[in-house]
């Protein structure tokens, strides 16, 4: 092969990978971009979460609160590192909210109209600690003056669909704060007994916490406080 041909062959080649590089340039470019308008989402939707329950808050006369935007893979972490994320006392400081159903509810009992007997109700919760649901069972029947049987209470965790609907929150994100629905709200004893008295829950986004004073979310929320984990 005459040294011209291989010239042109080297040239060919050496252009060939400029367009690749380029080629992979933009769309490092492109991705990047993405990403970044994805996150710029997700932050906006969580400010303008932020706002709308620190007015809801401030309301209702909390003032010692705060938020905090977590990593997205906040829930594959351990409970020790999402305390070191949150800056949180403990672990025994980390709370969730859950929705529960009362799958047993007499014909007539279809919503929240009633807190003392409710189709639904939101229990606050340590993630270190269990549920128990024969707790909140009883704390009804004698809420209710034993005039309805016991039976009817039977507390069951709601679906997805069902908590979507009456909170305004997807799973990870529920909060007391700003529901949809006026849920009447079980606080676990157990996060009343905490010193310091600031825990944290579920702040509206996946990616928001919010931290709250206990005394103060008492006396805004006025939950039922029940011994209701073991």
């Amino acid at each position: 092969m005459a040294i011209e041909d291989l010239e042109r062959l080297q040239i060919g080649i050496l252009e060939r990978i400029a367009e690749l590089e380029r080629a992979f340039h933009d769309r490092l470019v492109l991705s990047d971009n993405f990403d970044h308008g994805a996150n710029r989402t997700v932050a906006g939707r969580g400010d303008a979460t932020e706002s709308r329950l620190s007015v809801i808050l401030r309301s209702m006369g909390v003032s010692d609160f705060t938020f905090r935007t977590v990593p997205l893979d906040y829930y594959d972490k351990t409970l020790e590192e999402r305390n070191e994320i949150l800056g949180a006392f403990s672990v025994h400081h980390l709370c969730k909210s859950i929705v529960l159903v009362n799958t047993q509810a007499p014909a007539n009992v279809i919503d929240c109209s009633d807190h003392n007997n409710s189709k639904y109700y939101i229990v606050v919760v340590q993630y270190v600690a269990r549920l128990n649901a024969e707790n909140i069972k009883n704390f009804l029947y004698a809420l209710n003056n034993q005039r309805i049987p016991k039976k009817r209470f039977n507390l069951r965790l709601a679906p997805e669909e069902e908590s979507l609907k009456l909170t305004g929150f997807v799973h990870n994100a529920v909060t007391c704060v700003g529901m949809k629905t006026d849920i009447p709200v079980i606080l676990d004893e157990a996060i009343a007994k905490l010193q310091p008295d600031f825990f944290w829950l579920g702040g509206g986004e996946v990616d928001l916490k919010l931290g709250i004073n206990t005394s103060e979310f008492i006396s805004a929320i006025k939950p039922f406080l029940v011994c209701c984990s073991s």
